[in-house]
Parts: structure tokens; sequence; C-alpha cells
């Protein structure tokens, strides 16, 4: 077979034909506004399965509904049983306002070393390293001991439903692997200590809060016959913007500090000031570290009132909250009881969108991420930090299968990670990363799988 450093070079020497995969792919604008009809998913799926099958690999598109489609692709092994599963998802967040863009967001256009448009990061550039991966391990005879899978799913930018949350419960068997590497990592980040790499080892939980005030109507003209919910709503919104949440430092990055040079021993009292000296020369590291040492309530939309002359009796304000690990609902609910206490007409729900999860940090899977990287980049000095993910992904579905799931990209060390703007304007992926995370799902691949 063809050395791991003759298969390097091939991605090398492919390197338009990657870029190309992943302008197709962003070019298919398959846009989840999280309410149906929506998504058109199967789109971006036929063309995956027909871009597989140019080099004989078989795939199967299942729909959890019409146009809802989720791609399964699969390499067999000698033994018959899965070994590693290449997992992503193919929907997109909508643009909000596209003429603010450097770019069409569909257009998929090369600029600065870097292809623009909307899912270029998120989560189309991992969907493409898969993909070119699979077709060097096929087009070089590559023969595993375990199968590989690949499975690209709908729906994860809202909860994934109609995606992997509908595999996992439908079709658990074809999901089913001892390891598994999504998105949620794999981001270089400064570091004292040299290149340092976090690797998602879990994620916050996220829960939606309905907030419901009550008042009475009234005509506008005489406003005191009403109580006017848009008051109490003035006082909910002051009790969250002045909540300050209990800080935690047990997240296991919190354990690994000193590789960026931070003597001090975390804890709840100094984690602010630990913060605070981190912020002017890396803030992305410092708002990390923030996100990871708190719960976060978030106001996001708002609704009610029925007409402009009509006092309003009832407004909804929607909430987003992330727990860390070992917050419950019951917590969330002293937390919410405690901010809307004396508030007249205050009521509140809770909505599960996704429960606290993780892997351990130390496993193979994570020892031949590792080797895989340090082979891919040509470096041996690369350093490793378990870190929990701020917001949530697919992985939560296959955790609880008894699958080890980790969040690596393998973004290239020289690609800055703020540049990527996942679901904000101009996002984009830089051409160095697709080709290092090529390299990466190659050499992960072949290790986990003892392929030769």
């Amino acid at each position: 077979m063809a050395s791991l450093e003759e298969m390097f070079a091939q991605v090398d020497a492919q390197h338009d034909e990657i870029v190309e995969l992943e302008q197709a792919l962003v070019r298919i604008p398959s846009v989840n506004s999280g309410f149906m009809p929506t998504g058109d998913e199967t789109p971006v799926c036929e063309y995956i399965r027909d871009w597989l099958a140019e080099d004989g690999i078989a795939s199967e598109i299942l729909e959890s509904a019409p146009n809802r489609g989720n791609i399964i692709a699969r390499m067999e092994g000698r033994s018959g049983e899965a070994g590693l599963m290449f997992m992503s998802h193919t929907d997109v967040v909508p643009v909000e306002e596209e003429d603010k863009w450097r770019f069409p967001p569909f257009s998929a256009t090369i600029a600065d070393g870097r292809i623009y448009g909307r899912g270029a990061s998120d989560c189309k550039g991992l969907l493409t390293a898969q993909l070119y991966a699979m077709r060097l391990l096929k087009r070089n005879g590559i023969e595993f001991e375990d199968s590989l899978i690949l499975a690209s799913g709908a729906d994860e930018e809202h909860g994934g439903r109609y995606g992997f949350g509908w595999l996992a419960e439908h079709y658990p068997e074809k999901i089913r692997a001892p390891f598994a590497v999504n998105e949620g990592g794999g981001v270089p980040i400064e570091s004292p200590s040299g290149l340092t790499y976090l690797l998602g080892t879990g994620e916050k939980g996220r829960l939606q809060v309905e907030i419901e005030i009550k008042g009475s109507s009234a005509h506008a003209s005489v406003p005191w016959q009403g109580t006017n919910a848009m008051y109490s709503l003035h006082r909910v919104l002051q009790r969250i913007e002045a909540y300050e949440p209990e800080r935690d430092t047990s997240t296991s990055i919190f354990d690994h500090l000193s590789v960026f040079a931070i003597e001090h021993k975390p804890s709840a009292e100094n984690v602010d000031e630990i913060i605070a000296e981190v912020e002017p020369d890396n803030p992305r590291f410092a708002s990390m570290l923030r996100a990871l040492s708190r719960m976060t309530l978030t106001p996001t939309m708002i609704s009610g009132g029925i007409k402009s002359n009509s006092v309003p009796e009832s407004i909804r304000l929607t909430c987003d909250v992330r727990t860390l690990p070992h917050q419950s609902d019951d917590y969330l609910r002293e937390q919410l009881d405690a901010i809307l206490e004396g508030i007249p007409g205050a009521t509140y729900e809770i909505d599960y969108m996704a429960v606290p999860n993780s892997s351990d940090f130390e496993t193979g899977l994570g020892s031949s991420i590792q080797s895989a990287t340090a082979k891919a980049l040509g470096r041996d000095d690369i350093q490793w930090v378990p870190a929990i993910s701020t917001g949530f992904t697919d992985s939560r579905f296959t955790r609880p299968l008894g699958t080890i799931t980790y969040g690596f990209s393998g973004s290239h060390p020289d690609d800055d990670p703020m540049l990527s703007r996942a679901h904000g304007t101009d996002e984009s992926v830089g051409i160095s990363s697709l080709i290092s995370g090529t390299k990466i799902m190659l050499a992960l691949a072949i290790d986990v799988l003892n392929g030769r």
C-alpha cells in the first residue's frame, strides 16, 4: 500500500479538488430555519451519494421527513464490525442580512486563502475533509480490520430531531461504533507552551426557557384600566441582566491551565481574576473560560401584544440557557425562581434541547487523534487540553449509544479560528484547514482501523 507520507502528498497534489468539493457543498443552500418545512438536506445527500459512487463507495439516504435526508456511507473492514465513525451535519443556519456579506453567502467565493459562504466552517468544512479522506483511502486500496462509517445528519442546527436524534432512535445499528469524531473541537489556541489543541470531550447542556408574563388588556387610550405586561417584562429583563451566576471550576479545562502559564489554582473565588488577566492577550481563550465557569441565561426573543392600540395582556420572553455538566433542571428552577421572585404575572416553562454530556479524555481514540495530528502537521511539540464545548452538537446522541465521541476538526495551526465566524456574517473556512483536516482524518482512520 501507499505510505502515509505518499498519501499526504496526494492530498497536497489534489488541493484544487478538495477546494472544489467544499465549494460544491456550500453552494447547495441547505438552510434550516427551525420551522417545518425547512432544511433541504436531501440535495446535499444526493450530491454526496453521487460523489462517493464515483469511487464505488456505497451509501444510503434515510429521510426523516420529506427532503430531510441523512446520509450514511460505509467502507467495510475484515471483521465486519464498525470501528470508527466520521460525523458531521449538512444543514446550515439562515442568513440574516445578506447585504452585509463580503460575498454572496452561497457563492463559495475564494479570497485571502479562505472559502466564504454559509456553512463553510459549520459544518461543511469537516464534511469535506472526511469525504476526501474516504476517497483517498479507497483509491489507495487501504484495507481495514474494522469498518469506517461516514454519517452526515440533518437538523443539527435545530436540535437534531430530524437528524442524528432520529437516527439514534430508529437506526441505532447504522451509527453505532466504538469511536466517532465530530465537530466541536480541534482548533488551535495560543499558549506559552507552544502549539495547543483543544480536544472536544463534551458539551454544556442547552435548555430553552419560555417566560410568560400576564397582565390584563385595555384600550391604549385608557391604559390605567389594564395591567400592561410590558412593565413586568421590563423588570424581568432587568433581573436577568443583573443576574450573577454561581462560579464553578469543575470542568476539565481548569485542570490544565498550567499549559497556558496560569499558575493559580482556579476556584470559584478567583476565576474572574484569572479571566481578567488572560483577556488582554488572549480574548478568545478568556471568553471560553468565562463560558465554562458558569451557567449562562440569555434573552433571545420577545413576542406579545395583539394591536398597537391595545394594552398587551400577554408577552412571551424566550431565553437560551447553557448549563455545566452537573447543573440539573432543578438547579435552573432554583435560579429562575429567585430571578422572578416578586414579579407579578411571571411564570416559566423549561424545554430541554440538549443534556450535558462528555467522553473521557484519556482513551484510545484520543491517543490516535494526537498521533494523527502530529503526523499530518509534522510536529512533535503539540500540547493537548480537554474542553467542554459551549454549544451543543450531535455528539450528545452518540455518547449514550456507548460511542466515545470527540469534537476535532483538525484546523491548521496557522488558521485563525476567529475568522471562521460560524453562524455569523462572512462565515468562511481556511483552505489550509481543509488540507490539514483531510490529512488528519486520513491518518486517524488508518490508525484506529489498523489500515494497511
